[in-house]
């Protein structure tokens, strides 16, 4: 059986498989169980293989890779208009069969499992910020009920805890409300531990990594930023310029939208990191407004919000001439000197 491409439909269990020959002649259409997909691909001569970037396909990409064969990752959406008919597993994988063999694909880099653990990090304690910020709200709006209003920032809601943690002010709450409040106020401090052990975990993957050492350098992009996209991009090469790149994140105005409802695409997490960092820098350019004159022209002309991104946007660009070019950041007037 002479085969040329595969194009495997991922799955939890069930995996569908559609191999062609070089004539483009279907030779195998069959569905697999999670346990038989090596083996199976292990008995084919070297060949090309398809595969969606979905969840578990980096993994599926380093193991099928091992085995001799020339793994492909396409996005969804580019193999979606390759679908022939009623979509089901089989039109799946004959369609990413067919869009993996096509000149204009774009394929997404396979990432290595560091890099994949990496990204585990800033996701784990991304998911742990977001339950202390609803921890955080919970406990305020318990205490408003009963006049106890914090001040904003952390200092007003830790002097606001201290009521529930210190005997002398419990006996003026009721016993219910102690011990509802109580399990919030343990469950942050357990939090703020485990978001300290993983921002330490961060910081000693930066100080190992050449690259994230260096993005570091550009104004607005720290620690998180830099290790984040760092671990993200494999291959800064694929993106022709830093706008496609920004483009990529998502800080060009391609939407993606239905309903009334907008929706960027891009990458949310790494946009977000880059949006919060640019509104550090404007806030810093308010402060020594002849340091970044752009910026406080754009403010002169535009609402902070939109200059952020526009900051982003830059920000985005830089990181890719870095990643691409090598060296660090300059700021323009070293740059200027040089």
């Amino acid at each position: 059986m002479q085969v040329s491409t595969i194009g495997v439909d991922l799955a939890k269990n069930v995996f569908q498989v559609h191999g062609v020959d070089s004539a483009g002649k279907v030779v195998i259409s069959r569905q697999l169980r999670r346990k038989q997909v090596i083996d199976f691909l292990s008995k084919i001569p070297a060949c090309l293989v398809g595969m969606e970037a979905c969840g578990t396909a980096h993994h599926w990409a380093r193991e099928v890779s091992k085995l001799g064969h020339t793994v492909r990752l396409m996005p969804p959406s580019y193999v979606k208009g390759y679908v022939k008919r009623s979509k089901n597993d089989a039109a799946d994988a004959a369609a990413i069969c067919e869009a993996v063999t096509r000149p204009s694909m774009r394929f997404v880099p396979i990432k290595s499992a560091d890099q994949q653990a990496l990204l585990m990090l800033h996701r784990t304690r991304d998911l742990l910020i977001r339950q202390r910020t609803q921890l955080i709200n919970a406990l305020r709006a318990h205490l408003a009920e009963f006049g106890l209003v914090a001040e904003t920032g952390r200092e007003g809601l830790a002097h606001r805890a201290a009521i529930i943690t210190d005997e002398r002010n419990r006996e003026a709450l009721p016993s219910a409300m102690k011990q509802a409040l109580q399990a919030i106020v343990d469950q942050l401090a357990a939090l703020e531990l485990r978001v300290g052990a993983l921002d330490r975990a961060i910081h000693a993957h930066h100080r190992a990594n050449d690259m994230s050492c260096r993005l570091e350098t550009v104004p607005g992009i720290g620690v998180i930023g830099a290790t984040a996209i760092a671990s993200t991009v494999t291959d800064p090469s694929t993106f022709k310029s830093g706008r496609d790149f920004a483009a990529w994140i998502g800080l060009v105005p391609r939407q993606h939208s239905t309903g009334g409802k907008e929706r960027l695409e891009g990458d949310r997490y790494l946009r977000r990191l880059l949006v919060i960092g640019a509104t550090a820098v404007v806030q810093h350019a308010r402060r020594h407004p002849q340091k970044y004159p752009w910026v406080m022209r754009l403010l002169a002309k535009k609402p902070a919000k939109l200059v952020a991104v526009a900051v982003a946007n830059k920000m985005a660009h830089i990181a890719w001439a870095i990643m691409a070019k090598g060296g660090h950041y300059r700021a323009p007037e070293l740059a200027a000197a040089a």
